[in-house]
């Protein structure tokens, strides 16, 4: 009997950060956005897109997967 070969099923590179803003508002946000993305509260941008992974301006608190 044949050996069985493991299936592999590849894992997602990105993920949802939970960013903190300068004025203390907390949002969730991509990490690969495609548009700046500001906070509702006073309008700072918190990520930029790069093409790639999103240059983040604001504190990372979490990443949620």
């Amino acid at each position: 009997m044949p050996s069985k070969k493991k299936i592999l099923i590849p894992q997602p590179r990105s993920k949802f950060l939970r960013v903190r803003c300068k004025c203390g508002n907390e949002q969730i946000i991509f990490d690969r956005c495609s548009i700046r993305v500001i906070c509702n509260v006073c309008g700072e941008v918190l990520a930029e897109p790069t093409g790639g992974k999103s240059k983040i301006y604001g504190e990372i608190i979490e990443e949620l997967t």
